[in-house]
């Protein structure tokens, strides 16, 4: 049985030798990655990824991350290719084909059919001098030293390579295409990602009530308006313009430091120039401010019109937090 500090040195050391793998894939980038991004900027079809054992679970991870930023994608497994699912390529498709080896059988017979049906291909392949390789249209250099692996055998720098020179492409056209946030968006509309997205604030401001008082109204006015709503403030407008806001912790404050409510008005508690957030900006923005300034709510306006509250409760039910 290994010791504690034992599988720590052990899980150190792999980390180490994949990230020298990934490292090194830098210089062995050439003209040809450069020249691929181009082809697949301007292509009018699809990217097809193909593999088979690790490499195959590699091939759908790429696909996943090139649907999702832009680049129309589909998986396809090298073995099942050849036994019907080839049918699925089509004539101006681009094949994107990844192995270590370059050689293996399922490969072999594959490539020939891919040439045959016109496809261009790119091999991302850890042996620069492999049948993959050598048929190839682009090569993508993902070779290594050593796997992680203390028998070198199973796939783990190598398919941590394959793996970052995927995301290396997928970034590549990401940024040649300007892929904005908004357009992630488009593809994520699900989930707390998409959500930080494209949700409004005004989507959640519109679910909750909009307490307000004059400038005027009494201490007694302010605190029953404030425990009615339950959102812990309540707005100051008048004649519809924003003049401050008044948290339930103003009202304690108030009550420490007077001995006596009377005579006391909701301008003379309030703060004014109070946060607040445009009604038509992220909700993600809404909670960047109240983390700055350490508040659990904000006002939601336009210009000087008061339009209502988000509470720091309405962030992290819709999972932005």
């Amino acid at each position: 049985m290994k010791s504690n500090a034992e599988i720590l040195e052990i899980a150190r050391k792999t980390l180490q030798i994949e990230a020298e793998s990934v490292k090194r894939l830098a210089n062995q980038l050439n003209d040809n990655f450069s020249e691929l991004v181009h082809q697949i900027l301007y292509l009018n079809a699809r990217v097809i990824v193909t593999g088979i054992g690790k490499s195959a679970i590699i091939a759908q991870k790429i696909v996943a991350t090139f649907n999702s930023t832009g680049t129309p994608s589909i998986f396809m497994h090298a073995a099942d290719a050849i036994h019907g699912d080839l049918g699925m390529i089509q004539k101006d498709d681009l094949v994107i084909c990844i192995s270590k080896s370059g050689n293996t059988p399922e490969i072999k017979v594959l490539i020939p059919l891919l040439k045959q049906g016109g496809n261009k291909l790119v091999g991302m392949v850890g042996d620069k001098d492999s049948f993959l390789a050598r048929q190839s249209d682009w090569i993508l250099d993902t070779s290594v030293e050593h796997e992680a692996c203390p028998h070198n055998l199973a796939p783990t720098s190598s398919t941590t390579a394959q793996l970052a020179m995927g995301d290396a492409l997928a970034v590549s056209l990401l940024e040649c295409r300007e892929f904005s946030s908004a357009d992630f968006a488009k593809y994520h509309p699900g989930g707390s990602l998409g959500k930080r997205l494209y949700l409004k604030v005004a989507d959640l401001a519109a679910q909750n009530e909009k307490p307000l008082v004059p400038s005027n109204a009494s201490v007694k006015e302010v605190i029953i308006e404030i425990t009615k709503n339950r959102l812990g403030a309540v707005a100051v407008v008048d004649h519809g313009i924003l003049k401050g806001i008044i948290t339930d912790g103003d009202i304690r404050r108030m009550l420490n430091k007077n001995s006596t409510i009377e005579g006391l008005c909701a301008a003379d508690i309030m703060t004014s120039s109070p946060k607040y957030i445009d009604k038509n900006e992220l909700a993600v923005n809404a909670l960047e401010i109240l983390r700055e300034n350490n508040i659990t709510q904000i006002l939601v306006g336009t210009g000087t019109k008061f339009e209502g509250f988000i509470h720091l409760h309405d962030l992290l039910k819709e999972g932005i937090i």
